[in-house]
């Protein structure tokens, strides 16, 4: 997998395309997925602007501090016009004038930074504001091969940590102690950084966004265990099991946990084309309630990965869109039940021309260690 083939020059000409399309006349892209996604800058987020000014005809232009050209310069894909400022200089007439001409309506980066926004619209008064999301979610949101390709070496790279798992969860060992150790493998296994590491022990298991504590693991407390970085590509991984340590199960958790089990196999064999968002859903959620769990399944069945950790499709009632071949996302039900534990088991998969194929591999039978 070349870094051509991830970040190809193409891209810059179907967002134009596709900007002229939306009826914008620019898209102005701050430092954040978008950016990398057009041309491979993984770009210093700062108080110093970074904008790429992309109109939808005429040359775009990478505006960047002085001090960060090296780098812009470096990146895969920035073929286009650099234009560096100076620390103390104003940096947003360089917008304005790579714009050549009045516009009437722009798209800004969807996490755009307030003062940046503001910035923009001092300097452009007469352009509407509106989401460069409009535009570029479409490009997005079906991937690759290269960046399945990307997306399947992070799924593999997590999976080594979660092979590793019998290292670290002990009882006795607290929560925090056991999440230091997976994020030093998280970079051994070949991430630059570590997006979350979420150990949820015993209790703290029925919040699915837990994060970790230095309350020790009990024994024969479920663990639920969900990880996730960022690899050289820029592609990220993220993958939940669940884990018994140290001692026999706790009352009806083997009966949820093999409710669990078969409701995400049953979402991620749901998977293939034309299926919506909203039923594969349902695949999964429909088993859990039958089972007298409704209520504890909390979220949504599944967030769509890339270059984003969560970014489009979503898997959630209500999401009527039909998925596509080159989709890539999550499929990961959980049970919790308050003040006692709680499941989660993930997975990501990618919607093939003929059904689905899982990113990560590891067993999604109940642990134990």
């Amino acid at each position: 997998m070349g870094i051509d083939e991830l970040y190809p020059p193409d891209r810059l000409i179907a967002a134009q395309r596709a900007t002229a399309a939306a009826g914008l006349d620019a898209l102005l892209l701050t430092p954040g997925s978008d950016l990398r996604y057009l041309t491979g800058y993984d770009a210093h987020a700062g108080e110093r602007l970074t904008c790429l000014v992309l109109p939808a005809e005429g040359e775009p232009t990478l505006i960047v501090p002085r001090l960060e050209r090296p780098a812009a310069e470096a990146a895969p894909n920035t073929g286009v016009r650099i234009v560096d400022h100076v620390d103390g200089s104003d940096p947003y007439p360089l917008v304005v004038a790579a714009l050549d001409g009045p516009v009437a309506a722009v798209g800004l980066a969807d996490r755009m930074w307030a003062e940046q926004v503001l910035g923009l619209r001092a300097a452009l008064p007469d352009a509407a504001q509106r989401l460069a999301g409009e535009v570029l979610r479409e490009l997005r949101i079906r991937k690759s091969p290269a960046e399945i390709a990307a997306l399947a070496e992070a799924g593999a790279a997590i999976d080594e940590v979660h092979l590793r798992m019998g290292e670290w969860l002990r009882p006795g060992r607290t929560e925090a102690e056991v999440g230091t150790d997976i994020a030093a493998a998280i970079r051994a296994a070949g991430h630059v950084s570590v997006d979350f590491v979420i150990v949820a022990a015993g209790p703290n298991g029925a919040s699915p966004h837990h994060g970790t504590s230095d309350r020790p693991i009990g024994a024969g407390e479920p663990v639920v265990v969900d990880i996730g970085g960022t690899m050289p590509s820029g592609y990220r991984s993220d993958c939940t099991r669940t884990y018994l340590v140290g001692g026999p199960a706790p009352a009806d958790f083997l009966d949820y946990y093999a409710v669990l089990r078969d409701a995400q196999r049953a979402a991620v064999e749901a998977v293939r084309p034309g299926i919506t968002g909203a039923a594969a859903d349902a695949a999964a959620r429909e088993p859990i309630a039958a089972a007298g769990y409704g209520p504890a399944f909390l979220h949504r069945t599944g967030h769509g990965i890339g270059l984003d950790g969560h970014e489009e499709p979503y898997l959630v009632d209500g999401n009527d869109r039909p998925l596509e071949a080159g989709m890539a996302f999550s499929i990961e039900p959980g049970i919790y039940l308050a003040g006692r534990h709680g499941a989660r088991i993930e997975d990501i998969v990618v919607c093939t021309t003929d059904g689905v194929q899982r990113l990560n591999t590891t067993p999604t039978e109940l642990i134990a260690l």
